[in-house]
């Protein structure tokens, strides 16, 4: 398989085949994401990616999930997104599910009808990152979204059929709007109603305009108790109609996956015995992005 620049999946892709069909991201101007610093968006060559899927055919049989690698690769062109995905579906049969990262320009670009037709072609689930539902946060960390855009763009993908998996950042509003923030982030999450939810927790990355906000004192990163305590807000204000909700991911003090609604109450008495101190938390030096 041919790899350029960094390549990011999702935790649930981890046993997926990697076919890359972008690298970079094309909005590239969230503050605090440094996955492509150094990176300028660009499509991947139809002749390599045609190449890989023949590579595939060959040694991942085994696999029967792909993930087409990119920072936002649903915004390709419908024409060559539906190539890749016929060229899946003719030589690699056995594939039951394509998942891929998009945005709200991506999936704004895609009519119902085209994002159909990549379900209808085996896109079975798409990464939308929400980060946030407190439109002054969003703003803050240059996200290019509104919360109603992404209720609305989240909402446009289920209603086409495409599972969609949602993720959220504890800590991102710094220490002043973290209740806002987690309040306003459960809203839009129970307007979406996604199948999956998954909250990270920030970690400062050097570099990122974040960190330097940091660095200089204008952002307040909240401390372990804090992220603790917006959880359990954000997880109190979020209603899912049988959505699995995670934190689970490395940057997680407490690791917690819940199904929603009939584990909600379950849940928010295990954070709260974590804010209490009666359930150990992840160490620093165990966390990671």
């Amino acid at each position: 398989m041919h790899y350029e620049g960094m390549i990011i999946r999702p935790p649930s892709e981890a046993n997926s085949i990697l076919l890359q069909v972008a690298v970079g991201c094309s909005h590239k101007k969230c503050t605090f994401c440094g996955t492509y610093l150094d990176e300028r968006f660009r499509i991947i060559p139809e002749a390599t990616v045609m190449a890989d899927i023949d590579f595939a055919a060959a040694n991942c049989r085994r696999q029967d999930r792909l993930f087409l690698v990119g920072g936002d690769a649903l915004i390709l062109p419908q024409k060559k997104l539906m190539k890749i995905l016929e060229e899946i579906e003719r030589k690699l049969p056995w594939v039951k599910r394509v998942g891929i990262y998009g945005n709200t320009k991506a999936l704004n670009m895609k009519t119902p009808e085209e994002l159909e037709e990549l379900r209808t072609h085996g896109l079975g689930i798409a990464y939308m990152g929400l980060e946030s539902g407190d439109n002054e946060t969003l703003k803050a960390v240059n996200k290019g979204a509104t919360a109603e855009k992404m209720i609305a763009m989240g909402t446009k993908a289920r209603a086409a059929g495409i599972r969609l998996s949602v993720t959220v950042l504890l800590g991102l509003a710094g220490k002043s709007r973290s209740k806002i923030h987690a309040v306003q982030t459960g809203r839009v999450l129970t307007a979406i109603d996604p199948e999956y939810v998954g909250a990270l927790s920030l970690m400062l990355i050097p570099g990122t305009p974040l960190h330097t906000d940091f660095a200089a004192g204008r952002f307040q990163l909240p401390d372990a108790s804090e992220m603790l305590r917006e959880l359990r807000v954000m997880m109190a204000h979020t209603e899912l109609t049988g959505g699995l909700f995670h934190a689970n991911h490395a940057s997680n003090y407490l690791p917690i996956r819940a199904r929603l609604p009939e584990e909600k109450e379950k849940t928010l008495s295990l954070i709260d015995a974590a804010i209490e101190g009666r359930v150990s938390l992840k160490p620093e030096y165990l966390r990671a992005l």
